[in-house]
């Protein structure tokens, strides 16, 4: 495959990563890894040695070793939930081969494969943890050579080294294990150029992690409960002189007054509860609900309203699914730590029916990062219960 034709794949994937569903949520986040695995190399060994040997000697047989391990390091940038710039240096590894010649004679050589890579990496979500990769780029190598003969054989250029910049491909998934680790396993192809400064393929395997920059902070707005004042205690009622001898049955004392219950509501900023595009709750989020589970437990609850909010970024019904799955999170914590009923709790995804903010105020339908910040009330999750203290 040429440059030109490597130009056209980088293109093509980005104009589709570009034309990605509008996302509800953009959140730009630098990260690092590294990846280990093995590597496997399509190269031309029975052209290598017989270049080596001379025209006047044949090859008669090749011994091939054309696995190897290789690793990278690198680091990247997410643009928004689907797209990401990545670059990072390489090591394929070194692959060899012995080739047997007559007049007698041998020919022995080695190529270490290295470099730098830029990628655009695309992202797509399979579940809320999991996600597919594609990736292209470029890629400038180095190649460094060895080669000796023995017997009939003299090889010309024991040491030749080459370089080149070529395209790279690769396809793979990767696992959210936290907020702060994610696994990686991908398929790379790299383009490279072999001892004698023809293309050749280098197919690596590898598995790594990957780990997230400055995660934001959690903001949380924490809404007091209103204070009830108690019904105020009935007045006595003095009861009539009974005229003698009638008996006067005395009437039955008035009922307790009732109080009403008391309503506690509370809302928290979608960012605080949830990492980016997901409904697993943060371990920084997890402290808030703990004490609204305590308040919980110190009163008698009748009911509890867990609701979902998004923005109006995004499809609507990729938002209603979002904010279902926030509010069945939120109310799946409360009853697995906090020993709550789960049948008194209500969990419903509102979707972006009930923002907060008007449209006069956050102007515009594209996500950028002044609207994001604007409609950042919009993006919520309200618990409110109902109960007595």
């Amino acid at each position: 495959m040429n440059k030109t034709h490597a130009l056209r794949i980088l293109t093509m994937a980005l104009g589709t990563m570009l034309l990605a569903p509008a996302f509800a949520q953009v959140s730009g986040q630098y990260y690092g890894g590294a990846s280990i695995g093995k590597s496997r190399a399509k190269l031309d060994e029975a052209g290598m040695a017989a270049y080596n040997a001379g025209p006047a000697i044949s090859v008669t047989g090749v011994a091939v070793d054309d696995s190897a391990t290789g690793y990278k390091v690198f680091g990247g940038y997410r643009m928004n939930s689907y797209l990401a710039i990545e670059a990072g240096l390489f090591s394929l590894g070194t692959f060899g081969f012995d080739a047997s010649t007559l007049p007698l004679g041998s020919v022995h050589g080695e190529s270490k494969y290295r470099g730098m890579n830029l990628d655009l990496v695309g992202t797509m979500p399979v579940t809320d943890k999991l996600s597919a990769l594609l990736r292209a780029g470029v890629q400038r190598s180095w190649t460094r050579n060895s080669f000796s003969g023995t017997g009939a054989v003299i090889v010309p250029d024991g040491s030749p080294r080459t370089r080149g910049v070529n395209y790279k491909v690769g396809a793979g998934l990767q696992y959210a294990m936290s907020p702060n680790v994610t696994l990686r396993a991908e398929v790379e192809r790299y383009r490279i150029n072999d001892a004698m400064d023809r293309k050749a393929n280098v197919n690596a395997y590898t598995v790594g992690l990957v780990f997230p920059f400055g995660a934001a902070p959690m903001r949380q707005a924490y809404v007091a409960p209103a204070y009830v004042a108690p019904a105020p205690a009935p007045m006595p009622v003095a009861a009539p002189p009974a005229p003698a001898p009638v008996i006067v049955v005395a009437p039955p004392p008035a009922p307790a007054p009732v109080v009403p219950p008391t309503r506690q509501r509370v809302s928290f900023a979608a960012e605080s509860l949830f990492g980016f595009d997901t409904s697993a709750v943060r371990p920084e989020g997890q402290a808030a609900l703990d004490q609204f589970a305590r308040d919980a437990n110190a009163s008698r609850v009748d009911t509890i309203n867990v609701e979902g909010h998004t923005d109006r970024l995004g499809s609507e019904a990729y938002n209603q699914t979002l904010s279902l799955q926030r509010a069945q999170a939120v109310k799946a914590y409360l009853v697995s730590r906090s020993g709550l009923d789960a049948g008194k709790i209500a969990a419903v995804g509102k979707g972006e029916s009930s923002p907060v903010t008007k449209p006069e105020d956050c102007r515009g339908n594209t996500a950028s990062a002044k609207l994001i910040a604007c409609l950042q009330p919009d993006r919520r999750v309200d618990l409110e219960m109902v109960g007595t203290r």
